[in-house]
């Protein structure tokens, strides 16, 4: 085994959505930069195996559903739609091929020098690389941004094929009879609305006493509710003891939050209980890097250090929420920190997504931690059945909610739930990312017809004088 050595300024280790934006941006800051990638392909978990593969399913099955259910509303005739499933996830290969084509190749156009293999931390400014042969590389600094991985329980170990985790649910060569899914958030929801819409049974179990937890309230019933229309069941407040393998069946026993026993059957099991940071492998504990034991993450400054002088972290191994975006900004503060300029990051103004039918987005605080926080506000909401492009599109299911600080008007949180939420809520995200308050929205002319005019409705609904609703009593 050949060994070799090379020298840059920065090293980013891993290529997802933190990875291999903060890369980029330090080469367009004039830093020499090579990025070591463990996976065959580069973009991470998020492009190969998450969000990306997820929304083309989402996409897929949605339009199925919709021709099933919705065509005949258009005055358009479909007899008997049919689905391939072997095509749809021929269609979820070539939409990641693109993507992550595209990453290699922004890579290379920025003179950034991809290395595939292992990557090892071997000290101050040095990583061991084990491919074909052994690479040592140095750099001034180092940044890890190798993502996190499905939590597996520990009374549900993962086995690939009756307890499956997110990345084996995205390609079930089959779809099965009765999907059982442990964990009501986001990945959840989203990979069981696939599956609901592609004929399977779905049942959700969730330990806490709500779906989304976390989400505003208000849009979890109603989340709860839409999904419940939708055919998809739930047992909340319940707790999960034990599985067992019979006859190609999954059976679980529970108990709800009075102790009764509960039994469920499934073909499949998803776990979707969350993600814990990975970085397996990195020599993190020999060179001393502190770790958050209670929280698993990667201990940083303000400025991304660890504990060991020269090597950074971010995205999903450090504080916050486990977000593709939020990675990627993280990156570029970081480097941009690194290069001597300020590397700006607002926690604050965040945006949340589920894509689901309808979608849900939220950005900044929900009315129960306002309520916590002692915050007094005003609140806003409009309901889409009054939004006439809502209506022309046959999607009127949901209400924009907006909270100002009642004595300043400042915009402290919106929460959308209904068609494109996900598009909608960069409005919300830009007036509050510059202090911005309900009546910013509320003098800011909409376009005609369009969704965005609810979230003008529920602005002006904060001062109680909505146009297209009756005003509070």
């Amino acid at each position: 085994m050949e060994s070799s050595s090379e020298k840059y300024d920065l090293i980013v280790v891993g290529s997802g959505p933190g990875g291999y934006v903060a890369a980029i941006r330090a080469a367009q800051l004039g830093m020499r930069v090579a990025v070591v990638e463990k996976m065959q392909t580069v973009g991470g978990t998020c492009l190969n195996i998450g969000c990306v593969p997820s929304k083309a399913l989402l996409e897929s099955s949605e339009l199925f559903s919709l021709i099933k259910s919705h065509a005949q509303d258009h005055g358009i005739t479909v007899k008997n739609p049919q689905m391939d499933l072997g095509k749809m996830m021929e269609r979820k290969r070539r939409i990641v091929k693109q993507l992550t084509d595209g990453i290699s190749l922004l890579l290379r156009n920025n003179h950034i020098t991809l290395y595939q293999g292992m990557g090892t931390l071997r000290g101050k400014g040095e990583v061991e690389l084990t491919a074909d042969q052994t690479t040592r590389l140095n750099a001034r600094w180092i940044l890890l941004a190798t993502g996190s991985k499905a939590v597996q329980l520990p009374f549900l170990p993962f086995d690939g094929e009756y307890i499956v985790s997110s990345t084996e649910a995205l390609s079930f060569q089959n779809t099965p009879r009765r999907l059982l899914v442990v964990g009501a958030g986001y990945v959840g929801l989203e990979l069981g609305s696939v599956w609901l819409r592609l004929g399977a049974e779905v049942h959700v179990i969730e330990l806490m006493p709500q779906i989304l937890p976390g989400m505003d309230m208000e849009i979890s019933r109603f989340m709860a509710m839409f999904l419940k229309r939708q055919g998809m069941s739930f047992s909340l407040s319940t707790k999960i003891n034990g599985y067992a393998v019979e006859k190609g069946l999954v059976h679980l026993t529970a108990e709800d939050s009075s102790g009764k026993g509960l039994d469920f059957t499934g073909d499949k099991i998803l776990v979707a209980v969350g993600r814990t940071p990975f970085y397996e492998g990195l020599g993190l504990a020999k060179l001393g890097v502190k770790i958050d034991e209670k929280k698993k993450i990667i201990a940083i400054d303000k400025n991304y250090q660890t504990s060991m002088n020269g090597i950074f972290a971010i995205g999903d191994l450090v504080e916050g929420p486990m977000l593709a975006h939020k990675a990627g900004e993280e990156g570029i503060a970081c480097v941009e920190k690194l290069a001597g300029g300020p590397g700006y990051m607002n926690y604050l103004t965040i945006p949340k997504v589920m894509y689901t039918a309808p979608e849900v987005a939220s950005v900044g605080i929900t009315e129960q931690e306002a309520s916590e926080k002692g915050l007094d506000c005003r609140i806003g909401r409009f309901n889409y059945r009054a939004n006439s492009r809502a209506l022309t599109m046959g999607k009127q299911e949901g209400f924009v909610k907006v909270l100002a600080d009642r004595n300043t008007d400042e915009l402290v949180g919106v929460h959308i739930i209904g068609p494109f939420a996900s598009e909608l809520i960069g409005e919300a995200v830009a007036v509050m990312e510059f202090g911005g308050s309900a009546e910013d929205i509320a003098r800011t002319v909409h376009a005609h017809p369009t969704l965005s005019e609810a979230i003008r409705e529920a602005a002006l609904a904060v001062d109680n004088r909505p146009i297209h609703a009756l005003p509070a009593s």
